[in-house]
């Protein structure tokens, strides 16, 4: 079969296309944005009809791929680690309702917070909703996970967890190809409760859950990912890895076999006997995982009959956060640490910046100038390259908790007395959990300003579309807030004089007032350009 050269994230993708995937459902978030990008540029996709638009946001991705899955269709709903917050509620539910085509949920976890407000493991949700979890270690590991967690879902009728994490997603790697399969035709559940969660029935659907697991473990001690290796003759350690730390120790000892017994995880529940034999064959144990220390906590939750030590994370061997790396494996082996190295401190750090010519920056200092006579501490952001705002020079920003949070931080912010309170959020932030908050301070005719930035684009992520395109007045409106009240302006600085007293007016009004100063993103117009030069040519 064809052999092609893939990131972490388009291996999956491409895995779930031949593995006859009917729709994927996202809202983007890095790491793992690039997993539906690749499908919506796929024509093996296009031919297939292959659903790949994006959500408004998780939860209601999610909610549309359980919907694909009640009519028997194969479907996969992608996100980031705080996504899965987002989408917890039809999550955890849907390890009740179960599936009837293949679902498959897709989380990418970002250790050391590379491009994210926290750090996370989402196997942890996936542990807690009871579901078997999927960790590939490679690329070849992320297109065959595809066919297997599918293979899986319908066998037992349950979702599936995938969990990448950054390195995997975004590194490159050769992937062979399977033969594909057809789509599933379409069929609803032949049980008509099967999705019903009244409390009568989920109860029995939770004792099925419960019943499931001893076979859900069955699995994991039987699945080709894990590899189990316990003939070394170096006993004074044993060493137990998951996922991408498999790749790290492989990289410690190169092309020499490592002298240790080793057990590697990649499907979940994890494989106790295994454990428990790797564990009275061994002095101690080593516990290597990229994130938290999950399955550390686990080992040491079982019956153990003795007091051998068990290292990792917990106990210091290993940093308790961020990424796992060569040489932070090699010091936890008590190896030099000559496997490459770390950043010299002569390589200047270059924080993250507004791009050059980017709209946000006219619409920060103009709102700079309106409020400067209140002082900082009245302006409450959202996540977004706007939060960039935080950083010198503009220094406009206090706050970024979560998708959504500016408008509500603000509306608690009025309410406690603070004037003005002013909410900075993106069009597509908006659309993705804001409206819910300005339909509050509609309700309450809160004295707050919103200012939505809309650069025409989800510009963080690489420039996605999103649901509110184009109609993010109508939006407003529709939810209640007063015409007279929805301003906008183009931030440049041509129109300083019109920017600063549009803010001022909307300030001094008592009430809902919304915002919304309009340019495109540079990074955006920039391949639009790009692409008429070529036409041209």
């Amino acid at each position: 079969m064809e052999k092609l050269m893939l990131l972490g994230d388009e291996a999956l993708a491409q895995g779930a296309l031949d593995a006859g995937i009917s729709g994927f459902y996202a809202y983007p978030g890095t790491p793992s944005t690039e997993i539906v990008e690749y499908a919506q540029r796929s024509k093996q996709a296009a031919a297939g009809n292959v659903h790949s638009k994006w959500s408004s946001n998780e939860k209601t991705a999610m909610e549309s791929a359980i919907g694909m899955s009640y009519a028997g269709k194969r479907a996969m709903v992608c996100m980031k680690h705080v996504g899965l917050n987002v989408a917890a509620d039809p999550f955890m539910n849907s390890a009740f309702t179960g599936a009837n085509g293949g679902l498959v949920v897709t989380v990418a976890d970002d250790p050391s917070m590379h491009s994210s407000q926290n750090e996370q493991d989402s196997r942890l949700y996936g542990k807690f909703a009871m579901i078997p979890i999927l960790e590939p270690s490679n690329q070849q590991e992320c297109y065959d996970m595809a066919f297997w967690a599918f293979e899986l879902s319908e066998k037992y009728r349950i979702p599936v967890m995938i969990r990448l994490t950054t390195r995997l997603s975004h590194s490159r790697s050769g992937v062979v190809r399977r033969e594909p399969l057809p789509q599933n035709s379409m069929k609803k559940p032949e049980d008509i409760f099967q999705f019903m969660l009244l409390p009568a029935i989920a109860r029995k659907k939770y004792k099925h859950l419960i019943s499931l697991q001893p076979e859900f473990v069955q699995e994991a001690e039987a699945s080709p990912f894990n590899e189990i290796k316990l003939d070394a003759k170096d006993t004074s350690l044993g060493i137990i890895t998951t996922g991408l730390a498999y790749n790290y120790l492989r990289d410690v000892f190169g092309e020499k076999p490592v002298p240790y017994p080793v057990i590697k995880i990649c499907q979940y529940p994890i494989p106790d006997k295994a454990i428990h034999q790797l564990y009275d064959k061994c002095d101690s144990v080593l516990v290597l995982e990229e994130g938290m220390p999950v399955v550390e906590e686990m080992i040491k939750g079982l019956a153990f009959s003795g007091t051998k030590p068990i290292k990792g994370r917990l106990d210091g061997t290993l940093d308790r956060d961020g990424e796992l790396n060569p040489n932070k494996v090699a010091r936890a082996l008590g190896l030099p640490d000559t496997y490459g190295e770390d950043i010299p401190e002569i390589v200047a750090p270059r924080p993250p910046a507004l791009c050059v010519g980017c709209p946000h920056a006219d619409s920060f200092l103009a709102l700079n100038e309106a409020i400067k006579e209140y002082g900082r501490g009245h302006v409450f952001s959202d996540i977004g390259c706007y939060t960039l705002g935080f950083m010198p020079p503009y220094n406009a920003i206090n706050s970024c908790v979560d998708m959504g949070a500016s408008i509500t931080m603000a509306k608690g912010a009025a309410d406690a007395g603070l004037y003005p309170a002013i909410a900075v959020i993106g069009d597509s932030t908006f659309t993705h959990s804001g409206m819910t908050g300005l339909m509050d301070c509609i309700y309450e005719n809160t004295n707050v300003v919103i200012v939505i930035l809309d650069n025409l684009t989800t510009g963080m992520t690489g420039g996605q579309e999103y649901t509110a395109f184009g109609k993010l007045e109508e939006v407003c409106k529709g939810l209640g807030v007063h015409p007279d009240h929805i301003r906008t302006f183009f931030p440049i600085k041509k129109n300083w004089d019109e920017m600063v007293q549009i803010y001022k007016e909307e300030i001094a009004y008592e009430g809902v007032s919304v915002i919304i100063p309009r340019r495109e993103c540079v990074q955006t117009l920039k391949k639009k350009n790009m692409k008429l030069r070529e036409k041209k040519a």
